[in-house]
C-alpha cells in the first residue's frame, strides 16, 4: 500500500525519522512526504531543501496542510506540550498518527488520546525506538525462553552526563519525563507484566546543569512480584554507561548481565558444595526477527504493517499509555515522598 505522510515538526528529531524512512526501502517505497508542518517556515523549507522534499505543503497550521493534501498518516514530532493538540487534531481529520515520546504531556491527556483513537477507528502509536533494537529484543527472547527460571526480577543503571544545551537544560523532571521512560517501557517489554505500584527519590544534585530532576531512583512492582529498580543520573561526570543502562536480570535459578552495549553474560546455579554454589555459563541467543531491530526504521514498519494488515500495533497508545503510566507515577512519588499506584 501506498501511502501520503504529513510531517508535523520539522526541528532536529525530524531528520531521525527521515533518515529511518530513507533507510528502509519498504518503508521508502510505501511512504511519500506530502506536507511539513512547523510554526517558523523557514525550519520545514530548509528541511524540504535537506531531504529533498521541495514538493511537500508547507504550513503552521495542520489542519490546513492535512486539507490541502488528504494524508493518510501525520508523524507528531512537536514537544510534548503541544501533543495532545497535533495528535487530536489528525484522529479527527482521519489521519492515523505516529508519535514521539512521551505519548502526552499528562496522563489525563494520553488517556484522552486513547479514547479519541478508539472512537475515530484510527490508530496512535508512539516511536519507543529503544524497544526496538537488538539487545532489548534479545533480553525479552530470553527471559521467554526460561533459561535463568521465573524472571523476579530488573535491575538498570543509568548514569551519562551529556550537554545538551536548550531545553532539556530548563525542564521540570528532566531524566524521567525525557529519558527514562525508554528504559521503563523496555523494562516492561521485557518483563511482559504490568507495572503496579512504584516508589520514586528524585533529586538535582549538586554541580547539575539542568534546573530539575537530573536523577532519580526508583522501586516499581510489576504483576507476577517482578521488581523493577532504576537507578539514574544525566549528569554523573566520569565513566559512563550506555544510552541504554546496563541491566541486570534475576531469575529463579540464574541471572543475565548486559551492558547496554555487545556484552552479554549468563549463567545459572552452579553444582560446587558449599556456601556458594558458583554457575554456570548460559548462551544467549541473538535476536528471533532481525526487522525488528532497527530503531525508527522498525517502529514506523510496525505501525505501517498495523494499518495495512488491521492488527495492532506493538507501541499502540492503549499499551504505551501504561510506559507513561510509570513516568508520572514516579513524578508523583517523587513529590509527594510515597508509595504511589499506577491505574493505567
Amino acid at each position: 500500500m501506498k501511502f501520503s505522510a504529513i510531517l508535523c515538526g520539522c526541528g532536529a528529531m525530524s531528520k531521525g525519522w527521515l533518515r529511518a524512512i530513507a533507510s528502509n526501502p519498504l518503508l521508502a517505497d510505501s511512504i511519500t512526504i506530502v506536507g511539513l508542518v512547523d510554526l517558523n517556515r523557514e525550519t520545514a523549507e530548509k528541511l524540504a531543501a535537506e531531504f529533498g522534499l521541495e514538493g511537500a505543503v508547507i504550513g503552521s497550521d495542520l489542519s490546513d496542510v492535512i486539507a490541502a493534501t488528504k494524508a493518510d498518516l501525520v508523524f507528531d514530532i512537536v514537544i510534548p506540550a503541544a501533543r495532545y493538540d497535533v495528535v487530536s487534531t489528525a484522529l479527527k481529520a482521519g489521519c492515523h498518527v505516529l508519535s514521539e515520546k512521551p505519548m502526552a504531556a499528562s496522563l489525563a491527556e494520553g488517556a484522552a488520546l486513547v479514547d479519541l483513537a478508539a472512537e475515530t477507528g484510527r490508530i496512535h502509536a508512539v516511536i519507543q525506538n529503544r524497544r526496538f533494537i537488538s539487545g532489548v529484543r534479545r533480553l525479552r527472547r530470553f527471559v521467554d525462553s526460561g533459561a535463568i527460571g521465573e524472571l523476579t526480577g530488573i535491575h538498570c543503571d543509568f548514569f551519562l552526563a551529556p550537554h545538551f544545551g536548550g531545553f532539556r537544560e530548563e525542564m521540570d523532571n528532566v531524566l524521567l519525563l525525557d529519558m527514562a521512560i525508554h528504559t521503563f517501557d523496555a523494562a516492561r517489554y521485557v518483563a511482559g507484566r504490568k507495572p503496579l505500584t512504584v516508589y520514586c527519590v528524585e533529586r538535582n544534585p549538586k554541580g547539575s546543569w539542568y534546573r530539575h530532576g537530573a536523577s532519580a531512583n526508583a522501586i516499581f512492582e510489576f504483576s507476577d512480584d517482578i521488581v523493577f529498580s532504576y537507578r539514574g543520573s544525566w549528569c554523573a561526570e566520569g565513566e559512563r554507561t550506555s544510552w541504554e543502562s546496563q541491566w541486570r536480570l534475576v531469575g529463579s535459578k540464574g541471572m543475565l548481565i548486559w551492558d547496554g552495549e555487545e556484552s552479554f553474560k549468563a549463567t545459572v546455579a552452579g553444582e560446587e558444595p558449599g556456601l556458594l554454589r558458583g554457575h554456570a555459563a548460559v548462551n544467549v541467543p541473538g535476536p528471533e526477527h532481525d526487522e525488528e531491530t532497527h530503531g525508527h526504521a522498525s517502529v514506523i514498519a510496525d505501525f505501517i504493517a498495523a494499518i495495512s494488515t488491521g492488527r495492532w500495533p506493538e507501541t499502540a497508545n492503549s499499551d504505551n499509555i501504561r510506559s507513561l503510566a510509570m513516568v508520572f507515577g514516579a513524578i508523583e512519588s517523587a513529590k509527594t515522598g510515597k508509595r504511589v499506584e499506577i491505574s493505567a
